[in-house]
């Protein structure tokens, strides 16, 4: 069984999957890093060169990949979830948890990385509310939703650890 973190970018899928997978004694795996090793270059430039679409493709690819290992942290990127069978497949062998933040909390987070191209716009806070509010019920099929927001990285792993335990123990009962 897989743990997919899920969710917008700044909310801590990254940070929480490293250190929730060395807490669980899983491996961690990044489908946007396997997609930079497998393009030989940045999301960024991907994004530049080939375009969003050319990227989803791509992001599909790994997906289906990824969610075939057993026993990973799978830290799946901020629109994975836009796409049904990405979702299907991430289902298959994983239990999906999102993590959210506030607009604000995520601009903080983000601001001074200048590697996301979709918020390399002029006004950032406003495409984030947009972005979160279009993505919003694609990252509400999630298995659980974890506002990372006034948490800190101990406390959401200490949490999904609860979580991932629970469901554990109850499918041993069955």
């Amino acid at each position: 069984m897989n743990v997919v973190l899920v969710g917008f970018m700044g909310t801590g899928k990254t940070t929480v999957g490293k250190l929730l997978a060395q807490k669980l004694k899983m491996k961690y795996i990044s489908t946007d890093e396997v997609i930079e090793d497998k393009e030989r270059r940045s999301i960024n430039d991907i994004f530049k060169k080939n375009g969003e679409q050319y990227f989803r493709k791509a992001e599909k690819e790994v997906v289906k990949k990824v969610s075939q290992l057993n026993k990973f942290v799978i830290d799946a990127g901020g629109g994975a979830v836009l796409d049904e069978e990405n979702v299907q497949n991430l289902k298959q062998n994983g239990k999906i948890i999102c993590l959210s933040a506030s607009p604000e909390v995520i601009l903080e987070r983000t601001k001074r990385y200048r590697h996301r191209p979709l918020l390399n716009v002029e006004n950032p806070k406003a495409k984030i509310e947009q972005l979160l509010e279009a993505r919003a019920p694609f990252y509400a099929r999630a298995d659980c939703t974890f506002d990372t927001t006034n948490l800190s990285i101990e406390q959401v792993v200490e949490e999904i650890k609860r979580i991932i335990n629970e469901d554990s123990e109850q499918r041993e009962q069955v």
